[in-house]
């Protein structure tokens, strides 16, 4: 029997590398080749709709790890063996399928092993419909297409489902991911996108130090406070409470009744009275003098303002002078099934009670580019876009909630494109699979819900949903883990994750609530930070385990360096529970005393590692733990056990070791005071002849600089003048001390 990759149905039964993946197929099932063994799976209908739910076949015997939308705004992960566990709103499925015939241990993380292979489902968007996939009761997998729009109807999709299989998860996300981009046309892969220069310094944000009550004097003395403790932002978001809006449902002096503040329109596109110099202590008299005065004040380079994707959460006010001219239309909007299915939110629920000033899709663009570039010429440097999943509940009318959400899309793009350098965009509430496979240019977007700090239970969450929602975002966009607090419960726990997130790193401190001891792990005396070179993503060992609620297992994070990897191990468990999922009995959801939980840490947890090893690696690694200090060599599918008190975390830095003549091996580690130690680490290169060998290293920042070495040294050089280390014979630690300039420094170790 021919055993091809491409999914095919035979017998009635859909079938992949020779694995029934589906059975009890309908006759309308239509699979179609896409390409590299990739197909589109769909259906045709009896009679046209605007919205069909399709039951495919029953799927038996896979572990999933699926992401769905748990509320509008937002994606989690979910975990299971049976399809009836996967939600509604599911916008991935990964089946882990293993060959019939192969013996395995349940926890082998061996990627090499062979008897294992995985298989992608995801539910696109096909022409003017969206999909998402879905279990029932009886283990069957169904898919949803709807338009969002009643008289946009439909009796065929012939492209709702892509579907793929390959040996590497991450490899076969990211070509899926490839593929469709070149079949649909309509969104861009993250290599092809410009990426924002600001995700490579350190930032704060407004909101959680001020909320809407955000002015011009609270945010100098945040800057100051910053600068006193020898860490200053270079990069600043002003969030929500700098425009002029209104809100005819509240009265002042009135109490505010819940849900009426989602009502606010927009009604001008300049700043509100707040940064018009009305505050006596303020110099500047609008917006741009304001923002040239902490420029030039604090060296910020790069200034961020927030509105949201329809002008404001309620949209812009239909009566305003000033927004006649985008001929806006009160409109009420129609959430999805899918919507409310799982948890319905207070702002939706809110706005379609009040309504939303929309505008017109024609003067779109008109108001994004006339927003961006009074911005623009106040020194505005670039936005952040919120609420953007609203446009999906205003489709009707429009041609639907993919035509609407694209041509909103396309309008922001090209107006940043044209008002701000360096595709300086943020998108955030952004999570559903219209924004997604519309995203040309939009290069960063929010990957979870907000960092609560009032929340304890969502502390773990957070980090979590992040790690696992960057499988598929962050082939798409470079994902923001958003703000948190330094001076907090769970700060080390936030600030580790963002260390290797591959993220910018920025927090929302009250002015002089701060700890600095925590924020110089993350950032260079410059303001620069040590940014990992792909998004943060769970181990492959962790892809089919729930590290917040199975009461055993650690969730492990992984990336790459340009010459280390980097893996973060965090204790999610016992601090939360999922939303609309009940913890087992046997399994605490809140602790009074930190449970301590073992796992395994492995050079085989960085995927791609042996990319970055160089031709001279000998297949062992110096794994160098920032926490404790611990410096060890293991071979490369040898691993470490770890223990972690729930919210607690290490992480370790993977250093191939380079075998330079028959006793000298060697293998740069980086800043040992960072948490991303080998994000220091540049470039390394070598001499040698008969008498000697001299290493070479191109690292930035300062602090103490460490590699693992099997001999000492004769000498160490900094910018060609010889400094003094230290070396420790027991575990082969060599360390020098770099000063206080953070440019590219030149080291070179003598042999």
């Amino acid at each position: 029997m021919t055993i091809t990759a491409t999914p095919s149905i035979k017998d009635g039964c859909l079938m992949v590398r020779g694995k029934v993946v589906l059975t009890q197929v309908s006759h309308n099932v239509v699979v179609s080749p896409a390409s590299s063994g990739s197909a589109f799976i769909g259906a045709t209908f009896t009679t046209p709709s605007s919205r069909h739910v399709f039951t495919l076949g029953g799927l038996w015997g896979y572990k999933f790890l699926c992401l769905y939308r748990f509320k509008i705004w937002w994606m989690i992960p979910h975990v299971g063996e049976s399809c009836s566990e996967i939600p509604i709103e599911t916008q991935m499925l990964l089946l882990e399928a293993r060959e019939d015939s192969a013996l395995h241990e349940e926890d082998s993380s061996d990627p090499d092993s062979g008897d294992t292979f995985y298989i992608l489902l995801l539910p696109v968007l096909d022409g003017q419909f969206r999909a998402t996939l879905q279990g029932t009761p009886a283990n069957e997998l169904q898919f949803c297409i709807e338009s969002g729009d009643a008289s946009v109807q439909t009796s065929q999709a012939y492209e709702a489902v892509f579907m793929n299989s390959g040996n590497n998860p991450f490899e076969l996300i990211k070509e899926s991911i490839k593929i469709l981009e070149r079949q649909k046309g309509t969104f861009s892969h993250i290599e092809n996108k410009k990426i924002p220069a600001h995700l490579d310094w350190f930032g704060w944000c407004t909101w959680d130090a001020f909320y809407t009550e955000v002015n011009p004097q609270g945010i100098k003395e945040g800057l100051q406070s910053f600068l006193e403790g020898g860490c200053l932002p270079k990069f600043l978001i002003i969030d929500d409470g700098w425009q002029e809006t209104m809100n005819e449902f509240h009265k002042e002096g009135e109490t505010l009744i819940e849900g009426t503040q989602f009502a606010t329109r927009l009604v001008d596109i300049k700043e509100n009275s707040k940064f018009k110099g009305s505050n006596s202590n303020s110099t500047c008299i609008d917006l741009h003098g304001f923002i040239e005065e902490i420029k030039e004040k604090y060296g910020l380079k790069y200034v961020y303002v927030w509105h949201a994707l329809a002008g404001y959460w309620g949209g812009v006010h239909p009566s305003s002078e000033v927004m006649r001219k985008y001929k806006p239309k009160l409109a009420y909007p129609v959430q999805s099934p899918g919507n409310i299915g799982n948890l319905r939110d207070i702002a939706m629920d809110s706005l379609e009670k009040y309504g939303v000033g929309i505008i017109d899709p024609q003067k779109i663009f008109d108001f994004y580019y006339d927003l961006h570039s009074y911005l623009a010429s106040c020194s505005v440097d670039g936005v952040k876009v919120d609420v953007q999943n609203l446009i999906e509940t205003l489709g009707s009318g429009h041609g639907g909630r993919v035509l609407l959400t694209r041509q909103y899309q396309r309008a922001l793009e090209q107006s940043v494109a044209r008002n701000f350098r360096d595709n300086n965009l943020i998108c955030c509430m952004s999570h559903n699979s219209d924004s997604i496979y519309s995203s040309k240019m939009s290069a960063v977007a929010r990957a979870s819900e907000d960092f609560m700090p009032r929340e304890p239970a969502l502390q773990t969450l957070h980090i979590a949903s992040v790690a696992f929602n960057s499988l598929l975002l962050g082939e798409v966009v470079v994902p923001d883990w958003d703000m948190f607090h330094s001076k907090h419960d769970t700060a080390e726990f936030h600030a580790a994750a963002r260390a290797l997130g591959g993220c910018a790193i920025y927090v929302s401190d009250k002015p002089g609530i701060h700890d600095f001891k925590i924020l110089k792990k993350l950032v260079l005396p410059d303001g620069s930070i040590l940014r990992a070179r792909r998004a943060g993503r769970p181990t492959r060992d962790c892809l089919f385990k729930d590290p917040v609620m199975d009461g055993k297992s650690l969730l492990k994070i992984w990336n790459l360096n340009k010459l280390t990897g980097v893996i973060g191990v965090f204790n999610c468990q016992g601090a939360g529970s999922w939303p609309l999922k009940q913890a087992a009995e046997d399994v605490p959801t809140t602790t009074s005393a930190p449970s301590s939980i073992s796992g395994h840490v492995s050079p085989l947890d960085v995927e791609f590692l042996e990319e970055i090893a160089g031709e001279n690696w000998n297949g062992e690694c110096a794994v160098y733990a920032i926490n404790s200090g611990i410096l060890s060599n293991l071979s490369k599918r040898e691993n470490l056990k770890v223990s972690l008190a729930t919210l607690q975390c290490e992480i370790y830095t993977i250093s191939t070791i380079r075998v330079f003549r028959q006793n000298l091996l060697f293998a740069p580690i980086g800043l040992l005071d960072m948490y991303n130690s080998g994000g220091a680490v540049e470039a390394m290169n070598h001499t040698m002849d008969h008498s000697e060998c001299r290493i070479k290293i191109k690292a930035k920042g300062c602090g103490r600089f460490g590699a693992f070495s099997s001999t000492k040294p004769k000498c160490c050089m900094v910018d060609m003048k010889e400094e003094e280390f230290t070396y420790n014979s027991q575990d082969g630690l060599l360390t020098i001390k770099l000063d206080s300039d953070c440019n590219l420094r030149d080291i070179e170790f003598v042999y």
